[in-house]
């Protein structure tokens, strides 16, 4: 596999779902039906189901990391986990479903492709599940699957199926969702996760791994503006190429080639792409999310935290920012507070101007009294920034489109931004 085409097999997806909706139940049948684990965990798996007395092999026990954890019944933190089939290497990003993990559910998903709901089938909808639809829309993930699970424990009814099917496609026509599947599943028999189900042959959609196999990602990074953030400058080594200068960094959006004319931000010095290596190897071009090193004809003045743009498509430098963040603390963000800001891989200062509203994310109802955002709220907020962010919407360019907020006194990570176009 050529690292080119390599870097477009990769799915990140986010899961979330209510406690004992039986997110780690799919995701152990995911991790099992695809051979994606070890003999051994899978010995110890089934050691500990026969121990509990279970009739069956708890593949929810392959995901649950941490024992104090396990014993609550809840799961914390973000855990990554890793696998890959013949066709596509996977990043599963789990995140909690309470409400107070929002935050949680922000770092989980901003960098997904796909966002996965998952729904009880003799629950259906809860406020639950509509948040974390609501909050996948807002940060922007382009595909959502709704798993409508435990369907044996309702007989396989496809009128059950069609209710929740139908009342989520309606309230989905609120949010910002480009692509949206709803698959039926049982993650404990394993029906439509990796196997198609033969006690739903009214169900003529793909299974989960069918179409986390095949969903088309590529084409929802933006190949069109060019956005180089440097991230590092990198010197001569040796005598031998005394005159090697190169800027190293992940192409947050475009297509970089030899030959194109380019602007350095925020000196707006033009120049021409002399040529692109990857690992010491020249390339014929870059695009998200390669890490490259670029080279420029021109000795010009280049430092960590600059941007390299298509000289008549450029991000506008600006120093006046407005944002919905997501507040991450216990304490509250109010205006005229100082924060540290870090955009892409530009560091500054940023005064919270102004808190304009607080997003209820189960309603989405603008709460324009409130004058903080506590933790896990998320709100509409003015900032003035000490450099000018060179940001795109974040609707246009999630990696240009978004900044965190640290304080500055702990270097704790205190909120994350979403840029308004």
């Amino acid at each position: 596999m050529s690292t080119e085409t390599g870097q477009m097999d990769l799915l990140r997806f986010a899961t979330a779902g209510s406690v004992d909706d039986g997110k780690s139940t799919l995701i152990g049948r995911l991790l099992y039906d695809s051979k994606s684990i070890f003999a051994d965990q899978l010995e110890a798996v089934e050691k500990t189901s026969e121990a509990k007395g279970h009739s069956y092999v708890d593949l929810s026990l392959l995901t649950d990391g941490l024992r104090s954890e396990r014993e609550q019944g809840i799961t914390i933190d973000v855990a990554y986990r890793y696998f890959a089939t013949p066709s596509r290497k996977f990043i599963i990003a789990d995140t909690p479903g309470h409400v107070q993990y929002t935050r949680n559910m922000v770092t989980g998903a901003s960098t997904a492709d796909l966002g996965l709901v998952l729904v009880d089938a003799r629950h259906g909808l809860t406020e639950q599940s509509r948040r974390h639809a609501v909050l996948l829309s807002l940060l922007r993930v382009p595909h959502l699957v709704l798993c409508v699970n435990k369907m044996d424990l309702v007989d396989y009814s496809q009128e059950t199926y069609e209710k929740i099917h139908a009342e989520f496609t309606q309230f989905a026509t609120k949010l910002n969702i480009p692509d949206l599947e709803v698959i039926p599943i049982s993650a404990l028999q394993g029906d439509n996760v990796v196997d198609r189900s033969t006690n739903m042959d009214w169900y003529s959609g793909p299974t989960l791994m069918h179409h986390l196999e095949h969903v088309h990602v590529a084409s929802d990074r933006d190949l069109v503006d060019v956005r180089f953030p440097v991230q590092y400058v990198v010197r001569p080594q040796s005598d031998e190429h005394h005159d090697y200068r190169g800027y190293a960094g992940q192409v947050a959006g475009g297509v970089l080639k030899p030959g194109d004319e380019v602007v350095v931000l925020p000196s707006g010095m033009t120049s021409k792409i002399a040529g692109i290596d990857l690992f010491g190897t020249e390339v014929p071009q870059a695009f998200p999310p390669m890490s490259v090193t670029v080279r420029l004809e021109d000795d010009v003045d280049v430092s960590r935290g600059d941007m390299i743009a298509r000289v008549n498509n450029a991000p506008t430098p600006s120093q006046d920012i407005d944002a919905m963040v997501c507040w991450m603390t216990t304490t509250p963000l109010k205006p005229r507070q100082k924060l540290a800001i870090k955009h892409t891989t530009r560091t500054g200062r940023a005064l919270v101007k102004d808190i304009q509203y607080r997003l209820d994310v189960n309603t989405l109802h603008r709460d324009q009294d409130t004058k903080e955002l506590g933790v896990n709220e998320i709100g509409r907020v003015q900032l003035r920034t000490t450099v000018p962010l060179l940001c795109d919407p974040y609707a246009k360019n999630r990696t240009t489109g978004s900044f965190i907020l640290i304080d500055e006194a702990t270097g704790v990570t205190v909120g994350a931004g979403m840029i308004n176009g």
